[in-house]
């Protein structure tokens, strides 16, 4: 049942990628859409994350808010083709979402809560990053009203093999 519910999840992302293209295009943000600000500089900790997304996607946004709030200082970069930077990060076939980002060394690719990234910061396993493929609604970002349905997110090794890292709204 876990595994046909993410099955039905993934199969449902580029449905809801067309929740990620308004907002934002090439000529900036549409009206009443605005761009995620420019991070302030709090001294923090945390090491600084670099987010790489495509031009006509405005749930990124959404998500450097959330990573903002919890203590991030987020730099984000657009790029009309995130393939160089997915396979540098050697994200699993299959399980890309609209943006990816690096931090502390590891990749965060998709709408991972904050508090997993920092706990990957934290614990340091020996893998490329964390991932929730797809665009989950009810993730960071992702954000529909009271809708929260199950999700997971994978850590990824470095041999592209995957385990579930921390699972949310279960």
């Amino acid at each position: 049942m876990h595994i046909a519910r993410n099955f039905l999840m993934v199969g449902a992302a580029g449905f809801l990628l067309a929740a990620c293209g308004p907002g934002v295009d090439a000529k900036g943000p549409s009206p009443g859409v605005s761009a995620a600000a420019p991070s302030k500089s709090v001294p923090s900790s945390l090491p600084k994350v670099v987010a790489y997304r495509s031009p006509t996607c405005g749930c990124c946004e959404l998500w450097v808010e959330h990573m903002r709030a919890s203590g991030f200082e987020v730099e984000m970069r657009t790029q009309n083709d995130l393939s160089a930077i997915r396979a540098e990060a050697g994200v699993p076939a299959g399980q890309g979402s609209c943006h990816t980002a690096k931090v502390g060394g590891y990749y965060v690719e998709g709408h991972v809560p904050a508090a997993d990234v920092k706990r990957l910061l934290a614990e340091k396993p020996d893998a490329r990053g964390l991932v929730v493929p797809g665009m989950v609604p009810g993730s960071p970002g992702m954000e529909q009203g009271n809708q929260r349905p199950p999700y997971d997110v994978l850590l990824y090794r470095k041999d592209g093999s995957t385990t579930v890292y921390a699972r949310h709204g279960q």
